[in-house]
């Protein structure tokens, strides 16, 4: 795990001290890799690399970067790991490669020049991003893993000069960063709680795309580049499993999973995993546990309040399967802490709540490991999200609902404000608290999920915190992404892998695994997550859905490998989630806080957001009449990164 950065200038152009640029690019990164750096230049084609190294495989300088291939041919600089490099190394052996250590960048290099780019890369078996240099052929690619664990950012800035890094912070950096802010970016954040790729909060800066490949022609002048994808998740939705025999099922994904965990547990420092005592990370310890012959190291976060807190669970399994287990009860003063650091450890707005205490939770298991496996991607992939069954159950119902109903909802959004109010306060006295905007508001989401045309129009309206986002945020449009563009009806007639691959192409990279990533990377530790091999989710996509849910409940394949090691009874509970009460903080100990980002003048002067919406939605919320922490903490959550991001590199 690691961290990198670099440019290419436009032909002809010279930069002062290119350098010591790229020193500052690689040392703001440096919590993604504070164990040794590099930098390498050409300054013939303008281009240059900087890297930060945790060293993880081959912790000895043979595994530094940058790094060139045996003949010259290749540079790179790469993030993640390949967990299936000692397979490659050995073959690449067979064919004459002599390797000098023992890095899976090392095996990268040789693959390419082996394979080639395409080949090599649908051979690796792991997460990664990377950038490297084809002095033959004048070529800069930049490659990011299937699922997207490991970001990359590009973009054409001023100037002409191309950049691209792990973080924007590096891009920040140079000279020629190009900060104007992308306004429809900031729509799709308060959405979703997350700014979806390819958008970044920058107007001239990308997210590279879950198996994506960039290839730009170091050779012209245009600021162009060439994008295409290796392997397309779509098409495993497109395909059936070959057998509905469950007994077999379980036994291959067993098997898929024991492979998956073997690989990840290959380590030259320390190892362990979060546990949170859900069926997901269970199943991972499990089967780490049963591969090891020492006790795996454990982490969980406890918290005070009861509805928060699974650790006792967690502390239950652990001791059932004999880990070393370690667990720390976090007080809301140590999630508030957390808080004024977001901005710099997220680097982009993002407003999902749950990235208070998987940092926490991150920190802790850093004081005792370096790596540290992960059970994301289960939910997704197994039909775990209890949404499923509710929103395919509310769009069923909705197909069936007449069109008086619709009527009725229709003319109740266009009556006149007062009228509703004595409406309300005569008929409906459990509304009487109420706003009628707010009212209104609701009756209007209620009629667009009735005219809803598809299963995925209704799921994107159920999942967006705000429905139109163009009122709000100035300047901004109803900005599309993959949840309304892609027909995933096309790919699959069963609802719920439809949603399963919804989820898996927006939310599991754009807000799971950056959260993930960047809350691990802030404290220098290493996560893996063994259910996002691209064997396993081939796999799972290919399901149906009857096999992995049965009624309310899903991870039906999931739960039978885990019986095999787990009793039931340690298991069979409502989920509670990893989150925080960020609704009850907004209204006592954030107050101060979130007051003074979303102070009127505040937000007037600087021109992003329409004041009197916001103020009404803080008041609301301050006066306990309406919920509405998810639409304020996605404002919070851009406010204090455009405080941190004015007061930060190149300001």
């Amino acid at each position: 795990m690691c961290g990198f950065a670099g440019f290419k200038l436009a032909p002809g152009r010279m930069m002062d001290a290119p350098l010591e640029c790229l020193q500052k690019m690689g040392d703001t990164i440096r919590h993604r890799g504070p164990d040794a750096d590099g930098i390498w230049f050409e300054a013939g084609r303008g281009l240059g690399f900087s890297h930060r190294r945790l060293a993880i495989q081959d912790i000895s300088p043979l595994g530094s970067q940058p790094m060139q291939s045996a003949s010259g041919r290749y540079t790179i600089v790469f993030n993640g790991e390949i967990y299936n490099f000692i397979e490659l190394r050995s073959e690449l052996a067979k064919r004459g490669h002599v390797f000098r250590g023992g890095s899976d960048t090392e095996v990268m290099l040789a693959a390419f020049e082996a394979y080639g780019l395409q080949s090599a890369v649908t051979r690796f078996e792991g997460m990664f991003a990377f950038a490297l240099f084809d002095a033959e052929r004048n070529l800069l690619h930049l490659v990011r893993d299937r699922l997207g664990e490991k970001p990359l950012y590009y973009g054409w800035n001023r100037n002409n000069t191309f950049l691209f890094g792990s973080e924007l912070k590096a891009l920040r950096c140079h000279p020629d960063f190009d900060d104007s802010i992308d306004r429809n970016a900031i729509g799709t954040l308060l959405k979703h709680n997350y700014i979806p790729a390819p958008r970044s909060i920058y107007r001239s800066t990308k997210k590279l795309e879950a198996a994506g490949m960039l290839t730009l022609d170091l050779h012209g002048r245009q600021t162009g580049c060439r994008l295409e994808k290796y392997w397309n998740l779509q098409e495993c939705y497109s395909q059936d499993i070959d057998t509905r025999d469950r007994s077999t099922l379980v036994d291959a994904l067993e098997q898929q999973l024991n492979r998956s965990i073997r690989q990840q547990m290959i380590s030259d420092v320390p190892l362990g995993a979060f546990l949170s005592g859900g069926i997901d990370s269970s199943t991972v310890v499990a089967l780490m546990q049963a591969q090891s012959s020492v006790p795996v190291n454990t982490f969980t976060i406890g918290f005070e309040e009861d509805e928060f807190n699974e650790a006792g669970y967690a502390g239950r399994i652990a001791a059932h399967l004999g880990t070393r287990h370690t667990e720390l009860y976090v007080s809301a003063a140590d999630s508030l802490n957390v808080i004024p650091q977001l901005p710099r450890i997220y680097d982009e707005p993002f407003a999902d709540s749950s990235q208070i205490p998987t940092y926490l939770v991150c920190k802790l298991a850093r004081q005792n490991v370096t790596v540290s496996l992960s059970g994301d991607g289960g939910d997704e992939l197994f039909c775990g999200y209890q949404r499923y069954f509710d929103y395919v159950r509310g769009w069923q119902a909705n197909r069936r609902a007449g069109m008086a109903q619709r009527i009725r909802h229709a003319a109740a959004v266009n009556v006149p404000g007062s009228l509703l109010a004595a409406v309300i306060k005569g008929l409906v006295p459990s509304q009487r608290n109420n706003s009628v905007s707010f009212l209104k508001e609701k009756l209007a989401r209620q009629l667009g999920l009735e005219n809803s045309a598809t299963l995925q129009v209704y799921y994107a309206s159920r999942i967006s915190y705000w429905q139109d986002t163009s009122g709000v945020v100035h300047g901004a449009d109803d900005a599309s992404t993959l949840l309304n563009t892609l027909d995933v009806a096309a790919c699959t007639a069963d609802e719920f892998r439809q949603l399963m691959l919804l989820d898996s192409l927006t939310y599991l990279p754009d807000d799971i695994l950056v959260k993930v990533d960047r809350a691990a990377m802030a404290c220098s530790l290493e996560t893996r997550i063994p259910f996002l091999n691209h064997r396993i989710v081939e796999l799972a996509a290919r399901i149906p859905s009857s096999l992995h849910a049965d009624g309310n409940h899903g991870k039906l394949l999931l739960k039978e490998i885990l019986y095999r090691y787990v009793p039931r009874t340690l298991l069979e509970r409502p989920k509670k989630g990893f989150a925080v009460p960020v609704k009850y903080w907004l209204r006592t100990s954030l107050r101060d806080w979130a007051g003074d980002l979303l102070n009127h003048d505040r937000l007037v002067a600087q021109g992003y957001f329409d004041a009197g919406q916001v103020a009404r939605k803080w008041r609301e919320h301050l006066d306990g009449r309406v919920d509405h922490s998810f639409q304020l903490w996605g404002i919070l959550c851009f406010q204090a990164w455009l405080e941190n991001a004015n007061s930060g590199p190149g300001r």
